[in-house]
């Protein structure tokens, strides 16, 4: 048994006009304004492209905003390391990376093992009886002017080691002395305190005069002496140094260097040290 039904609507031509009619729009001179413009439509292929594009991995654009703050770190955290897991991966394929490698370490480690072993032989050995008498020679006056806590035979090492490198004897003299003048603690000369390439120095001397403070700042000053000439020097009472008299000797430790004028001064900060040697000596006579 058929049945004729159909639920679709009749719609008349003259209905279908009248809906028509009521949609359009009118222009100015009352005449109907017809909408031709194309309707564009993406293509089989385009669409198809675009399904692709979507779901790649680097077109897909996480959005973390909904997770906790660890969650988010976790996934990026895994993430980072399966980009060097597939770095790694994609290295390891190169021909003979792991032999060069270890090649290149291998090398690495022989030169900080070299600069670490030091130069156990005496350098002295390797020069000639004059040469040797020349070097310990000088070697005995530096250490009597520098007055250093090194040894006459370590400076002699150290003036050797330059002369076996081939730098000349007189060269290597001074630049031996530059470096131990240079050096913390070392009592350098008064004369060769301009010239000391280190903004602190230690000196040791004579007070030959003491003038009377300009500034209530001030807690001494005045000149210091040895056999090579005199120097200015100053101390400051927020340094808190000791108080020191006309004619005693004194010992100087790290008095930072000034200049003013073309002249170099000393002053005694609160890193300073001021050391009486005869009054040291003699503590319990005070």
């Amino acid at each position: 048994m058929s049945s004729n039904n159909s639920s679709r609507k009749v719609v008349t031509v003259d209905e279908q006009a009248f809906e028509r009619t009521e949609d359009a729009g009118v222009d100015e001179n009352g005449f109907e304004v017809v909408d031709d413009r194309p309707e564009f439509r993406a293509t089989v292929q385009q669409e198809k492209q675009a399904k692709v594009d979507s779901n790649h991995p680097d077109g897909i654009v996480q959005d973390f905003s909904h997770l906790p703050l660890a969650q988010e770190e976790k996934i990026r955290a895994r993430e980072a390391e399966l980009d060097h897991i597939s770095a790694q991966a994609e290295l390891g394929t190169q021909d003979g990376r792991a032999k060069r490698t270890r090649e290149v370490v291998t090398e690495r480690r022989q030169r900080k093992r070299e600069k670490r072993t030091p130069d156990r032989t005496d350098p002295r050995e390797r020069l000639s009886r004059m040469e040797l008498a020349t070097v310990n020679q000088e070697a005995d006056r530096i250490a009597q002017r520098l007055r250093t806590d090194h040894s006459r035979a370590a400076v002699s090492r150290v003036l050797a080691r330059r002369v076996a490198r081939g730098q000349d004897v007189t060269e290597a003299v001074f630049a031996t002395m530059d470096e131990l003048k240079a050096a913390p603690g070392a009592i350098c000369p008064i004369e060769d305190v301009p010239d000391v390439p280190t903004d602190e120095v230690s000196i040791e001397g004579t007070i030959e005069t003491l003038w009377e403070p300009s500034s209530p700042k001030i807690e001494q000053v005045g000149l210091i002496a040895d056999d090579t000439g005199k120097i200015k020097w100053t101390s400051w009472v927020k340094s808190e140094p000791r108080i020191v008299r006309e004619g005693e000797k004194v010992r100087m430790r790290a008095l930072k260097k000034n200049w003013h004028q073309g002249r170099c001064s000393l002053a005694v900060t609160y890193d300073s040290m001021i050391i009486f040697p005869d009054r040291d000596d003699r503590w319990w006579e005070e």
